[in-house]
């Protein structure tokens, strides 16, 4: 087993995945789709230095209904339907410290992003329909400055990561559709794996509560979020794999600003539950492995509700 490669399949791409460009949090989803976080071996990080790349695609197309009022930036809608579109190319760095029990790494992501918007908006006593799309273009970045990762022995491993996420992608509070939360996002996050049946079976979670800073722009800042990811994956001598994932998201705190206050807080909740597939191919010296997931969002409350589609590939030398 490539040890290199779990680390770019796991660390690379478990965060890649989660901020999409709307903002339960402000534009009812935050940085988080439900069961995207968790990846392959995302609780391994590797004594096998260098650097590895990664890319993962998400398509998210959501809804939330017309009896529910939802904070988008300046505007205050009657329900909302948004469909998303995320390309995300990730670099890491394993760094040289040896065959011990802890192990280092660094990571950036540079997110591409799509996102097409319509809801009903009311303006003092008038209400109508508004659309609004941001074409592809650079979406926040993020970086894990460092990842630490402790082998308890050769198949239970733990990461622990500080994931930050910027507000550099253009924003624009009287549009709906942005490309950027515009706040910064803190995210301590614990990922542990572990191997069974000869290393053929993988049990992976990935644990994180996401912090956010205050939106300038609207006078909005949305409350701390718990979110969990897990996922069950049996693989075969032929290279083929498949399992199950389970994705619960659950807002710790009220949104503290006017329209949060107006709306009781806006505290949301979802789970998800949804097969993957994956297929590797090795090589003398690299490695690639696919890998796509579905998931149906269920128990939904002031968030948006889709089915999330993931696609992922990775390449390691």
């Amino acid at each position: 087993m490539n040890t290199r490669h779990l680390l770019v399949s796991g660390l690379a791409l478990s965060c890649a995945a989660l901020a999409m460009p709307v903002h339960a949090t402000e534009g009812a989803l935050g940085r988080t789709i439900t069961g995207t976080s968790v990846q392959s071996f995302a609780g391994v990080v590797p004594p096998t230095p260098g650097f590895n790349a990664a890319v993962g695609y998400v398509h998210y197309s959501g809804e939330i209904g017309g009896a529910r009022e939802v904070p988008v930036n300046n505007l205050l809608t009657l329900g909302l339907d948004a469909d998303f579109d995320m390309l995300s190319i990730t670099g890491l760095y394993v760094w040289d410290t040896g065959e011990g029990r802890w192990n280092f790494a660094s990571m950036a992501t540079l997110p591409f992003a799509t996102v097409d918007v319509t809801a009903d908006v009311s303006i003092g006593p008038l209400t109508g329909e508004v659309k609004d799309k941001a074409d592809w273009d650079v979406f926040d970045p993020f970086f894990a400055p460092l990842i630490a990762g402790y082998h308890f022995d050769q198949t239970r491993h733990l990461s622990l990561a500080l994931y930050i996420y910027t507000d550099w992608g253009s924003y624009d509070p009287d549009r709906l559709a942005n490309l950027s939360l515009n706040n910064w996002t803190y995210s301590p996050t614990v990922g542990y794996t572990q191997l069974m049946q000869k290393g053929t079976l993988e049990f992976t979670t990935v644990a994180a509560v996401d912090f956010y800073t205050k939106n300038d722009a609207t006078d909005y800042k949305n409350g701390a979020v718990f979110r969990m990811d897990s996922m069950l994956v049996k693989r075969f001598a032929n290279g083929w794999g498949v399992g199950g994932i389970g994705g619960w998201i659950e807002q710790l705190e009220d949104d503290e600003g006017p329209v949060a206050d107006r709306l009781n807080g806006f505290k949301g909740h979802s789970l998800a539950l949804g097969p993957i597939v994956n297929y590797s191919k090795k090589w003398d010296g690299g490695q690639v492995e696919f890998a796509a997931r579905w998931l149906k969002e269920f128990d939904v409350k002031r968030r948006l509700e889709g089915d999330p589609l993931m696609v992922t590939a990775t390449v390691a030398f």
